[in-house]
């Protein structure tokens, strides 16, 4: 599928966050996440849904849990990856996965492209990890690259090779 593709900000050794919270607040990260996803919809896990902020606005946000929640009816709920894989495959529009770990496991094989932020840091209290990928399976093109509160990080994405 085409219109799949993933984003999120990783550690050195793929850390993505620690007690449901990004573990780096990196601002000019923050609004590289939001030029990727604006007017785009959203696919997260409940928890990663929980850990945002507030709703964010100008994207559709689609939640796939198992637990029953009932929340603002603005919000698709899918309960089975499959009914929302099939969803996707419809849909003309481009969908950005925003986590967590296991929302990322389950779409890695899907996903045409991965914007990640790859953060020269580590933190050996993270508890959440992006999953590993084989690398020989896409191309990598650096975007840019930036250091903000000595921290150097780089925009990097990856496309699946044909």
């Amino acid at each position: 599928m085409s219109n799949i593709n993933i984003i999120a900000a990783i550690g050195k050794n793929n850390e993505l966050g620690k007690n449901n919270k990004l573990i780096w607040h990196i601002k000019e990260d923050l609004q590289f996440f939001k030029e990727k996803t604006i007017n785009k919809s959203i696919v997260m896990g409940f928890n990663t849904f929980k850990s945002l902020p507030k709703i964010l606005p100008q994207r559709r946000h689609i939640i796939l849990t198992h637990q029953d929640i009932e929340i603002s009816s603005d919000i698709l709920i899918f309960h089975d990856f499959v009914s929302l894989l099939e969803y996707m495959d419809v849909m003309p529009e481009e969908f950005m996965i925003i986590g967590g770990a296991s929302i990322y496991r389950q779409f890695i094989n899907y996903a045409n492209k991965m914007y990640l932020t790859k953060i020269e840091a580590s933190d050996k209290m993270a508890d959440t990890y992006f999953p590993n990928f084989a690398k020989d399976e896409w191309l990598c093109e650096c975007l840019s690259e930036h250091e903000e509160n000595n921290i150097k990080y780089k925009h990097l994405v990856y496309t699946r090779r044909k």
